[in-house]
């Protein structure tokens, strides 16, 4: 049965998000269970007098898992030239993620998904630094549900609730949140087993109000790349990454970098990942949660990165357009819970949010 809040995110991914404008070629991706809101995104590509170039695969956007898992290492490393042409060439890229299986990444071995990250990450540095407009969403699954202990209904309201927010209200909002930040050097982070130092000097935030993610709800930005010093434990939930989940990470860094790391569960799985690349130890952005409609755990970070109240560190690539200078294959967003009591986030020693609550 048709949704019409289909047809109204399909506006906020193609106009709002993207700005799609006639004679561009739109690279369109998803998996066969977002059918309905790909079509209404072609659809709406169409009405903009666009090209939909529409991939859909069953388990993966740029690459099917079952051809990662069995195809040579050396064959996974190199990228398939018509999908590097499509990259480097578009002019817009939409990705629905509709999961049949949140956990099927889980059975390919670390090696090879960083060997096809790096395969594909100079065709998209140019999604990286901003150059092309992009936007990723998810679709009301049975197993994205099932992850959020909800029921495929509550999720589908929970999902359009977070959604298909008032972007312009929601934007000035946060933006005074960012402009605190732009104006301080240091940002100390401060809650249970964590007490964080880094500095944004010379950075500048960026508010996601209906841009790149959607559902939006965040202010981040790129720390500078030697400045963390500190620990960091995130002890409220469990951080998924690649289809693992992995409880009771803490991380130290020193000059920048973890130098030390440990989990309660997966820990060889993140030590592996550290291990990526010589920036996976370093933070590519710091981020923080405002979304009003998320305000609970999902074990899906496209969402939980927005729970209001909460603060993110991404290890990994960083983003030009911000200043971001650190390169890796990963970039994998850690989420922490500041609305307990005794937390905090201090910009050069005032406190500007405090148990969860915002005193800006």
């Amino acid at each position: 049965m048709a949704d019409s809040r289909d047809r109204q995110l399909a506006e906020l991914l193609v106009d709002t998000c993207v700005g799609v404008r006639p004679g561009w070629q739109v690279v369109v991706v998803g998996t066969p269970h977002g059918r309905p809101l790909l079509e209404e995104v072609v659809t709406k590509i169409a009405e903009r007098d666009a090209y939909a170039l529409l991939r859909v695969t069953f388990d993966a956007n740029i690459a099917s898992r079952t051809w990662v898992r069995a195809a040579p290492l050396e064959r996974i490393a190199i990228p398939a030239p018509i999908e590097q042409h499509a990259i480097e060439n578009c002019d817009a890229l939409i990705a629905i993620d509709a999961p049949e299986n949140t956990r099927d990444a889980s059975s390919v071995e670390v090696e090879r998904t960083a060997a096809l990250q790096g395969a594909y990450r100079p065709a998209l540095e140019r999604v990286f630094a901003g150059e092309v407009p992009w936007v990723g969403c998810q679709y009301p699954t049975p197993a994205l549900a099932q992850e959020a202990g909800m029921s495929t209904g509550e999720f589908a309201d929970f999902l359009y609730g977070a959604c298909l927010l008032d972007w312009d209200a929601e934007r000035n909002r946060m933006q005074r949140y960012a402009d605190r930040f732009d104006a301080a050097d240091e940002v100390r982070i401060v809650g249970d087993g964590t007490d964080l130092r880094l500095s944004l000097g010379g950075r500048t935030m960026k508010v996601d109000a209906g841009g790149a993610n959607v559902p939006g709800g965040e202010l981040f930005g790129c720390p500078v790349e030697d400045s963390a010093e500190g620990v960091v434990s995130f002890s409220e939930f469990p951080a998924v990454y690649a289809g693992r989940e992995m409880n009771g990470i803490r991380l130290r860094f020193e000059g920048g970098k973890v130098v030390d790391a440990s989990a309660e569960t997966n820990e060889a799985f993140l030590v592996e990942t550290l291990d990526s690349d010589e920036g996976a130890r370093r933070l590519g952005e710091l981020g923080i949660g405002c979304n009003p409609g998320i305000t609970r755990y999902m074990r899906n970070t496209l969402f939980d990165e927005k729970i209001d109240g909460t603060v993110h560190l991404a290890l990994g690539n960083g983003f030009p357009d911000l200043g971001g200078a650190n390169e890796s294959r990963i970039h994998w967003d850690i989420v922490k819970d500041l609305r307990m009591p005794g937390t905090r986030i201090e910009l050069d020693g005032v406190a500007v949010q405090q148990d969860g609550a915002w005193h800006v």
